[in-house]
């Protein structure tokens, strides 16, 4: 099969969803099947000269020019027609955006007879509401671009909320795809689509054996080592995680890495401790370590090292990537979200709500565990499941059961 993927960013930008598709990208190749990837051009200079890449006239939206947008309209169906046109005829469109890349994606399916498999990965209505406060009014307007730039795609779906413009994006699917449980279930009861399919994102087989390999058993006589990772934004909930540490007291050593707009807030917050950088906070309890971003094997690797991964986002995440990644390498997880908690099965310290106190008092118990030799297990089946050639097989059988259908 030839399958064309279109995203609301360059693959080779920062990314859980970038992270995702290429590795996708690349079990599907190694299954012997053709992949090109449609995002927006980067600005930032990377990722330019990989033939399986399509990058379309864009402009950049953030002022490290990450990130940029590429416009839904005929200019780009007429580059995108002219660019796919000498490559192989296109089997399947596998939509993995949220905004422009799913209206362009739906767009060149619908004009050329294409089914469409679509992956939602965003719940819009929680990240909306967590960067702006006029998050109604942006989806108000989010949902009138929605509307004019599929006009004619599927019946159009009127509303102004979250779930509107899920549901306005999926007219025209095949199939849609989530990649957690509790999202599909939450898809289906907001009609977004009547039968979703759950297909989690993966880790990747060669290096998870890689990182495995290479583990030594750390030494007994040392502090718990706790590590938060993720973009710095409201939403991931990082101040609070620093607020539960500083509240707790916790003997661990923390380390945090990502970075993002909240960065010199959350050092705010660790110089207070009397702990930034690596240096011990005093009273001699463990310190606060900003790691920055790392390179993802790298951060497999300090996952793979730690005692346990905090993962803080209530209610945002579709799947929440790092707990299954901990599971996969062994390690537990301090979980604030009960949908992922559900999920992992186990292996894990439940946050029982969404307060800094809550927060610390399971920190202090998960240290408290950690240091007797009591800390929980991840599922075994569930760390299986989650190697991405598994993954790829699953997403392989949705695509030949709806070219089936067509």
């Amino acid at each position: 099969m030839h399958i064309v993927f279109f995203g609301d960013q360059h693959l080779e930008s920062l990314g859980g969803a970038q992270v995702s598709m290429r590795l996708q990208r690349r079990f599907l190749e190694r299954a012997g099947h053709t992949v090109t990837a449609v995002a927006p051009r980067m600005h930032a200079g990377r990722g330019q000269a990989d033939p399986g890449y399509l990058d379309l006239p864009s402009i950049p939206i953030t002022l490290d020019r990450e990130y940029a947008m590429s416009w839904p309209g005929r200019r780009t169906d007429r580059y995108l027609d002219r660019a796919l046109a000498s490559r192989p005829p296109v089997d399947l469109v596998h939509v993995q955006a949220d905004f422009w890349g799913a209206f362009i994606g739906h767009r060149f399916a619908h004009r050329h007879g294409i089914p469409v498999v679509h992956t939602m990965h965003n719940r819009v209505d929680i990240g909306m509401a967590a960067v702006t406060p006029l998050h109604r009014q942006a989806l108000a307007v989010l949902n009138l671009w929605r509307r004019e730039s599929m006009r004619g795609i599927g019946q159009q779906v009127e509303g102004s909320d979250g779930w509107a413009f899920l549901r306005g994006i999926a007219q025209g699917s095949s199939a849609v795809t989530a990649p957690s449980g509790h999202f599909a279930r939450r898809l289906e009861q907001h009609d977004v689509f009547g039968d979703v399919d759950v297909v989690w994102n993966g880790i990747d087989d060669d290096l998870l054996t890689a990182v495995r390999d290479a583990e030594t058993s750390p030494a007994p006589a040392r502090r718990p080592r706790f590590v938060w990772l993720g973009r710095m934004s409201p939403e991931k909930r990082l101040l609070p995680f620093l607020e539960a540490v500083v509240e707790s007291q916790v003997d661990a050593d923390i380390e945090i890495i990502g970075g993002g707009g909240q960065l010199r807030a959350a050092e705010r917050i660790a110089r207070a401790h009397g702990a930034s950088g690596g240096h011990g906070a005093s009273g001699g309890h463990g310190g606060i370590r900003f790691a920055g971003r790392l390179p993802y094997a790298e951060t497999l690797a300090r996952i793979a090292a730690a005692d346990a991964v905090v993962q803080t986002s209530i209610g945002f995440e579709t799947q929440g990537m790092t707990p299954f990644e901990a599971a996969a390498l062994g390690t537990p997880t301090i979980v604030s979200d009960p949908d992922i908690a559900a999920e992992l099965r186990g292996g894990l310290w439940a946050v029982p709500d969404g307060s800094v106190r809550a927060l610390a008092a399971t920190l202090k118990q998960a240290a408290s565990d950690i240091a007797a030799g009591n800390a929980p297990l991840p599922d075994a089946d569930v760390a299986e499941a989650f190697r991405q050639s598994s993954r790829t097989a699953a997403m392989i059988e949705i695509y030949e059961r709806v070219l089936r259908a067509g």
